[in-house]
């Protein structure tokens, strides 16, 4: 007979193989895969090569970022990515992974990235022989009456075994005396009970107990088997065993109930009186696992929950109840409970691939990272929704099977925003829902996007004349929104000229700082202001740069002393002599000192004084006109020569300053002058020397003014012959004044050219100073004359009485 059943078994286990190979065909047809292995295969044993089922290439593995994601706990398996092998990576138990389970599984998900495929993975656990039945307990204490008839059964407590199929309990065998056979009792669920029968009655008198051996034996190749002591105690008269109303109960029971619980309460009946209807209750068997969870009452038959039950440790546990009667008559019962899934466990969020950083200029839809969410729950308790923080700058993607893309949605702006924290929420549709939140900081990496940009749009620097060379003018700043190389900034001056001379000759930047430097002293009279350019560059790839325009203003200083124009003086520095009628009045033009200054503003406001003169009462000179005038009326006793000395100073800080001597006579002409300018001053107290020297002078003078009128005589009679329009000079063509007035002051001309342009008048009523601009390199040769008759092109003019127009 065990023969027998032993070929069904093994033509069932050829028929389930064929099942396999067909199911695993299908699966891989329809992107599935599916593997079988035996339990406690050592680690590294190869099951299959991935690769190859997939239709991959082996290097496609790595470059692909391929992955295997178990679902479970431990990771029992693994791929090598060199060769594509799937091989164990962990011992592999299968009652631990699925106990009394008809069929085990374990299932596993593969990713691949670049375009991202996903494959189921299912490898069936194969049992394999190894454990040995085990009784619940090692010794079966039976009480039996002696007046028990044969073909008495007496229930014992079935051996279990972890392994299923062929491999778990198949026959007991039962050893140690002629009186006893054994038996089974089949349950409506299968389940084997070994029973005592009794073959001969017992007579305690001759024997009042035994002891039997009783083996049970497993399937497997090789056999397996264990052993348990039956100990039966002859006793008088007990003949009703204990009944439960059924074999099996099934129970319900959610996975939150609190400790202490109840369970449910058996109830066993015996039809006996006195001891032999006391019953008492216990675990005939169960679990390890069961026995740390449920605590039967032994006297009322109450089971209740002992520990905290989970459902996706297991859902189901299933126990053997013993009742036991005072007689020793024991009877079965078979407890099955079922645990519900409650909301107890939040989402998983596991980050398969993640990007710690872009550049800002990724485009949008750019994959940052790979999510899967399970729940570890059941039914609507395991559904998950995941949501984003930040729904502007980026999308969530739901993918099959539980997979997520994380891309953006918008352009990135490190500029803006350098760094995102995203956060993922996964709420399931528990009853109450719970949630896992997954946060993760995105980082946007640099790209010149962005030119220098100066602080102003334009420099007006100022810097006073005779700075040293060197010296420091300002320093332009540009600010770069970039980071690192594309934010580093480098200054450069524009290459162009002033004046046909290369800027860089008048000033130099430093390239770092962008401090501005001059390369020369300056000089407000030959250069006022001049512009350039500077560009700020950064050191991005391509560089980005931008330009600004820096004016440079030279400040005038104090530099220049007043030159004294007219009266021109001789070379002891005194004037030539002025003629005053014997008749002037009041208010009567002597001369007018003009004189110019090269500097510029305040430093140019020129003020006149009397520094020395004979008559304080008998001169005076306007502060800002030069002129002087009589203050009194000429009178017999007023000495007939004047020497008068003044002071023209500017405005300056410190003022600077020049003198002139102005000699005057009082003459109605030249001839009536001569004695007086031949005489000598009656000073007491001059020397012979000085005499002398008088003399000298005197003489020197007189053919000093005779070779003036010849030259002057000489020059209006060349200048009748000249044109008289001045179209044909330029702005470096300098005239010489002829400050002539006959019937006023002598016709005397300024013998030197002078360095502005000045439109003078005889009267403090009309402009003095019409313009002043500074000229280098004054020609010596270019001098003219001016008279009644002269006009000049492009040049200004001014009116003075008599008709008279001085040429500027």
């Amino acid at each position: 007979m065990n023969d027998i059943t032993r070929h069904r078994r093994k033509q069932w286990d050829q028929i389930y193989q064929v099942f396999c190979f067909i199911f695993f065909f299908i699966n891989v047809t329809y992107g599935q895969l599916q593997y079988s292995v035996h339990e406690e295969m050592k680690p590294g044993s190869v099951i299959g090569n991935v690769a190859k089922d997939l239709g991959l290439n082996v290097k496609e593995l790595a470059n692909r970022k391929f992955q295997l994601i178990s679902k479970t706990k431990l990771k029992y398996f693994n791929v090598n990515l060199d060769n594509g092998d799937l091989f164990v990576a962990d011992r592999i138990d299968r009652e631990t992974l699925c106990e009394n389970k008809p069929n085990c599984f374990i299932n596993l998900e593969a990713v691949i990235e670049n375009p991202l495929n996903f494959y189921t993975i299912t490898i069936e656990i194969q049992d394999v022989n190894d454990n040995s039945p085990i009784f619940s307990k090692k010794h079966f204490d039976l009480e039996i009456s002696e007046l028990t008839l044969p073909g008495a059964r007496f229930a014992l407590g079935n051996a279990q075994d972890p392994d299923i199929g062929s491999n778990s309990v198949q026959s007991y065998t039962l050893s140690g005396n002629d009186n006893f056979g054994l038996g089974e009792k089949i349950t409506i669920n299968g389940i084997k009970y070994p029973e005592i029968i009794l073959e001969k009655s017992l007579d305690r008198e001759k024997q009042s107990s035994y002891e039997l051996i009783l083996t049970a034996l497993d399937g497997g190749n090789p056999q397996k088997s264990s052993t348990a002591t039956i100990r039966i105690n002859v006793l008088d008269f007990n003949d009703n065993l204990p009944m439960f109303n059924k074999d099996i109960y099934r129970i319900r029971l959610q996975e939150n109930a609190a400790i202490g619980s109840l369970v449910i309460q058996l109830n066993a009946t015996d039809e006996d009186e006195g001891s032999n209807a006391q019953i008492t209750y216990s675990f005939s068997h169960i679990s390890d696992t069961g026995r740390q969870l449920f605590t039967i009452d032994s006297l009322n038959g109450e089971i209740k929950v002992f520990g905290d039950l989970d459902f996706e440790t297991s859902d189901t546990y299933e126990m053997t109840v013993e009742a036991k009667d005072g007689g020793g008559h024991v009877t079965h019962c078979k407890v099955s409970v079922q645990v519900m899934d409650v909301n107890d466990n939040a989402p998983e969020i596991i980050i398969t691939s993640l990007l710690a950083s872009i550049p800002e200029d990724s485009p949008v839809g750019t994959v940052i990272a790979l999510l899967n969410v399970h729940d570890l729950d059941s039914g609507m308790n395991s559904e998950v929704v995941c949501h984003i923080s930040d729904t502007l700058a980026f999308q969530l993607i739901p993918s099959p099977n539980s997979y997520y893309k994380l891309v953006t949605a918008a352009s990135m702006d490190r500029e803006r925003n350098p760094s995102h924290n995203v956060t993922i929420q996964c709420t399931d549709n528990g009853s109450p829902p719970l949630s896992t939140n997954k946060t993760f900081q995105l980082n946007i990496s640099d790209v010149n996007d962005n030119a220098p940009v100066f602080e102003k749009m334009s420099y007006i620097l100022y810097i006073g004349e005779n700075n040293q060379p060197g010296t420091s003018i300002h320093n332009v700043r540009a600010s770069d929104l970039d980071c690192d190389d594309n934010g580093k900034i480098s200054y450069s001056i524009l290459s162009n000229n002033v004046e046909d001379i290369p800027v860089t000759s008048y000033i130099s930047i430093n390239s770092i700082s962008g401090v501005i430097y001059a390369q020369r002293s300056f000089d407000y009279e030959q250069l006022r202001e001049f512009q350039f350019q500077v560009m700020a560059k950064d050191s991005g790839s391509p560089p980005l740069s931008s330009n600004v325009t820096v004016r440079i203003c030279i400040i005038d200083k104090n530099d220049n002393a007043p030159k004294i124009l007219y009266p021109s003086a001789d070379t002891e520095g005194s004037a030539l002599f002025e003629f005053i009628p014997h008749s002037a009045e009041k208010g009567y033009l002597v001369t007018k000192v003009i004189a110019v200054d090269a500097d510029s503003g305040h430093n140019a406001w020129l003020s006149y004084h009397l520094l020395q003169v004979p008559d304080p009462t008998l001169f005076t000179i306007g502060d800002y006109t030069g002129e002087i005038k009589l203050r009194r009326d000429l009178q017999d006793s007023d000495t007939l020569r004047q020497k008068i000395v003044v002071l023209v100073k500017d405005n300056g800080v410190p003022s600077l300053s020049c003198t002139v001597t102005v000699n005057s006579v009082v003459a109605e002409n030249f001839q009536q002058a001569v004695p007086e300018i031949k005489r000598q001053p009656n000073i007491s107290d001059t020397s012979s020397n000085a005499t002398l020297y008088l003399i000298v002078s005197i003489a020197f003078i007189s053919i000093l003014f005779i070779a003036t009128v010849l030259i002057t005589i000489g020059l209006k009679c060349r200048k009748s012959d000249t044109p008289t329009s001045y179209g044909a000079y330029s702005r470096n063509v300098y005239p010489q004044f002829t400050l002539g007035c006959p019937s006023e002051i002598s016709d005397t001309s300024l013998p030197f050219p002078f360095s502005y342009d000045v439109c003078v008048t005889l009267d403090s009523k009309q402009n003095e100073i019409a313009y002043l601009k500074p000229v280098q390199n004054v020609p010596t040769d270019n001098l003219i004359d001016t008279d009644d008759s002269v006009s000049a092109n492009n040049t200004s003019q001014t009116d003075v009485p008599d008709g008279k127009i001085l040429q500027v």
